[in-house]
């Protein structure tokens, strides 16, 4: 029986589950739908575009060495995937599709659409659990609700794990060749630019650099990320998020990375290995969390009562926090590094978010869509949590009290300035006590000048207090 192996976030050979099940159920054939108008609506980022068009050529070589064809299709939008996707079954004479999931209320919708389509045509549609470690809804309180906490759903991932750790996918082999030409995969999409050299040249595309990436990483830096991972100026983190997005990367190969690394320990051994376990199991926490709150995928506060928040109408202010030019160095040199490269350092991501949602007042949703637009990781579960958690709406929420100051966050994990040094040089003449806050040294700095603090940060962290103790207390619904 024919299979089609339809691609979407998963774009490699290696430890793939739905094309292992493909080719081992008869001759496969690939699908990749191009569909800039849903893209389009989901805010992805022209870099993200790139990078998985990058990754899709790369692909394109690894299926041809299985004698795989891969065909390249247009569907704009995802609701011409079920027209798109039984014209190739067609055309092709398929039986079977096979597909690993996806999790957000589009993607569930746009896969119950092209089932039903392919049943008219006896079709079979596969589903295969590929991106997570465990099934959602497989992971439940005692009450049988989806989990709200992540160290309770960490403490229950890790129970799991000692009695049925995740295996990888062997690879492949080559089947006989088809009589079926590949199509060639387009530079780029209209709508999406195509970023500078500067910036590709920092992701380079394809399964090799994505292993040779975590390979990297596992041997000579997991065991200092605990400590490492908080510094912005040094190469503490595995950047392996835009990988794991695109599924150039699975999190199992992830996984067995980090414990090749620490004796097969997950939860002891090396604190730099189980940190990072750990931070694959928040990026499975907000995944569940998409299918069992589906409001976070439709712009609403996970804690309905914060919706409730009188958010600032601002736009100069905004504007200021996307240039990169409020005039708070940390602030503005993480805007700068998220505009140049596609990707923010994950404690920047938090400082900025804070920034954002609370000093300035601005509703969470604002930064949410800003980042989705420039991410080259672009991840609508991992995003969505990250804000929700910042701006002290989401899931395991942190306190609504708790701001980051900018200031002593740069004095504390930038203490010599070199992040900040590099992404504003017009400041790079401070001192190393002025550069956090060149406001308190008085006047302007550097040949262009820098600008003063837009918002006073005691005044304003006093005003987001205000406007959280003014909401009635409730805990979240279910959907």
């Amino acid at each position: 029986m024919r299979q089609l192996m339809w691609f979407r976030s998963d774009l490699r050979i290696q430890d793939n589950t739905a094309l292992a099940a493909a080719m081992g159920n008869g001759p496969t054939v690939a699908l990749y739908l191009i569909s800039p108008q849903q893209w389009q609506e989901h805010d992805d980022a022209p870099c993200k575009v790139d990078f998985w068009l990058r990754n899709l050529s790369a692909l394109a070589g690894e299926l041809a060495r299985l004698n795989v064809p891969l065909l390249v299709r247009s569907a704009p939008h995802w609701h011409d995937a079920p027209k798109v996707v039984a014209e190739v079954c067609r055309e092709h004479a398929i039986a079977q599709v096979q597909v690993n999931d996806e999790y957000g209320i589009n993607e569930a919708k746009r896969d119950q659409q092209v089932a039903a389509e392919l049943t008219k045509i006896d079709v079979g549609f596969h589903g295969h659990l590929d991106q997570l470690f465990f099934q959602p809804g497989s992971l439940l309180t005692k009450s049988g609700g989806y989990f709200k906490v992540f160290s309770q759903f960490r403490k229950t991932c890790y129970q799991r794990l000692h009695t049925a750790l995740p295996q990888r996918v062997a690879t492949p082999g080559a089947q006989a060749p088809l009589d079926i030409a590949s199509d060639s995969v387009p530079d780029q999409v209209k709508g999406f630019t195509t970023p500078d050299d500067a910036l590709r040249a920092l992701w380079p595309a394809g399964e090799d650099a994505a292993l040779e990436r975590l390979a990297t990483f596992a041997d000579e830096q997991i065991d200092d990320y605990q400590v490492q991972r908080d510094l912005p100026a040094k190469p503490g983190t595995s950047q392996l998020s835009a990988y794991l997005a695109a599924g150039v990367l699975s999190p199992r190969q992830c996984l067995h990375a980090a414990l090749r690394s620490n004796q097969g320990e997950f939860e002891t051994g090396s604190a730099g290995a189980v940190t990072w376990i750990n931070e694959l199991l928040w990026r499975e926490f907000y995944k569940h969390v998409l299918v069992g709150y589906p409001r976070v995928s439709r712009h609403r506060a996970f804690r309905p009562h914060t919706e409730a928040l009188p958010w600032r109408h601002a736009p100069q202010d905004l504007a200021a926090w996307q240039e990169g030019r409020t005039g708070l160095p940390l602030i503005d040199a993480a805007m700068r590094q998220l505009l140049a490269t596609g990707w923010m350092h994950n404690r920047l991501r938090m400082v900025v978010a804070m920034f954002l949602s609370k000093n300035l007042l601005i509703d969470w949703r604002e930064g949410e869509r800003f980042f989705m637009q420039h991410l080259i990781d672009g991840d609508l579960a991992a995003n969505n949590g990250g804000w929700q958690w910042s701006a002290s709406t989401g899931t395991d929420a942190v306190p609504y009290f708790r701001l980051f100051n900018p200031i002593s966050q740069s004095q504390r994990f930038d203490p010599d300035g070199r992040f900040i040094r590099h992404w504003l040089p017009e400041l790079a003449s401070l001192s190393n006590r002025d550069i956090h806050n060149p406001a308190g040294a008085g006047g302007l700095f550097g040949p262009a000048g820098y600008p003063t603090p837009i918002v006073d940060l005691a005044a304003s962290r006093d005003r987001a207090l205000q406007a959280f103790k003014g909401l009635p207390r409730q805990e979240p619904e279910d959907d």
